[in-house]
């Protein structure tokens, strides 16, 4: 594998915050070039292990739930209250044109965006499943080395495949609103037993007091759910992201909930959990791209396909053929 000659002065820019270069690396780790997958991997060897330990935090809700707006604001909190830096991870829908970002977050979060203390960068899901893009957790990871506090990732939206993102975060946080629908209950209840805290959020104006029997609902649901893997108990609340009072109440939450898990060194444990996992999928990543580049590049394999695909079931088929690459390359 040959060597990139800029990958220490990357390296050095990253753990030094500089946001020009983590973006450029960012770029890199979603290239779909398997040169530029090479170089990503040096660089994550000329990294090492980041200095210090960031907090995930998983967010999703229902559609027009205000999780843009939830995050700029608990965001700008951070910033200017603790004077801690952030990364939002805002997944978008891809275009089915160019593949790139439909929605782009970062214009609906004009005042974080300005904001020294914070990074912000929309990547497109590309097709991926669980509502977060393919390279997530690597981004997180350089987020990680360049020195963020906190690291929220932004779901494309909510659906039973969104449990993927609590493989990604220490802390799922699900946004709810009033009104949404009895439609909707299916899809939360999936969802509601993965998430660590649930806000019924825009709990404001004419609206408050719906959100407050909505928070007294979630509750009694909450409750007949089986208990977390870490034992938290999952805590139901109202907001407005329209109050920067609210936004200190939810604070404190969240930093009940870091302490919890780290007296139990349940954060420890889960993170190993997701590195198991995030190891397998990359594994059988790797597997199905080599399993799939043989089959288009063997002619006696396409000559199979053509002589035999109208005659077997394609699962008797997979196995012929998986037997085949087994032999040719796993033996």
């Amino acid at each position: 594998m040959p060597k990139w000659p800029e990958l220490s002065l990357w390296a050095d820019g990253i753990k030094q915050g500089d946001r020009a270069y983590l973006g450029r690396a960012i770029s890199l780790i979603e290239s779909s070039l398997s040169s530029d997958q090479e170089i990503a991997e040096q660089l994550f060897e000329k990294l090492g292990a980041p200095e210090k330990i960031s907090f995930r935090i998983g967010i999703t809700g229902v559609p027009g739930a205000g999780k843009s707006s939830f995050i700029e604001q608990i965001g700008l909190f951070i910033t200017q209250n603790l004077e801690q830096k952030i990364a939002v991870l805002a997944i978008d829908p891809s275009s089915p044109i160019s593949g790139g970002s439909i929605l782009g977050d970062k214009t609906r979060m004009n005042d974080l965006a300005r904001d020294p203390f914070a990074f912000i960068r929309p990547s497109p899901s590309s097709g991926s499943l669980g509502g977060v893009a393919q390279r997530t957790m690597e981004t997180i990871r350089l987020c990680e080395f360049a020195g963020y506090d906190y690291i929220f990732i932004e779901t494309v939206g909510i659906g039973q495949s969104e449990a993927v993102v609590k493989k990604l975060s220490d802390l799922l946080l699900l946004l709810l609103i009033t009104g949404a629908g009895d439609q909707l209950q299916g899809i939360k209840r999936g969802i509601m037993e993965l998430a660590d805290l649930i806000l019924i959020n825009k709990a404001d104006g004419d609206n408050l007091l719906a959100a407050k029997r909505a928070v007294a609902e979630t509750n009694q649901s909450v409750r007949l759910l089986s208990e977390s893997e870490s034992g938290w108990n999952c805590k139901v609340s109202h907001c407005s992201s329209m109050k920067q009072t609210d936004m200190e109440r939810i604070w404190l939450q969240i930093k009940d909930y870091f302490q919890f898990i780290q007296s139990i060194g349940w954060l420890q444990k889960n993170r190993r959990n997701q590195s198991h996992y995030w190891l397998h999928t990359h594994l059988e990543e790797r597997l199905k791209k080599d399993l799939i580049g043989w089959l288009k590049a063997k002619p006696e394999v396409q000559a199979l396909l053509k002589r035999e695909s109208k005659i077997d079931e394609p699962f008797v088929l997979s196995r012929k053929l998986y037997d085949e690459y087994k032999k040719n390359n796993l033996e």
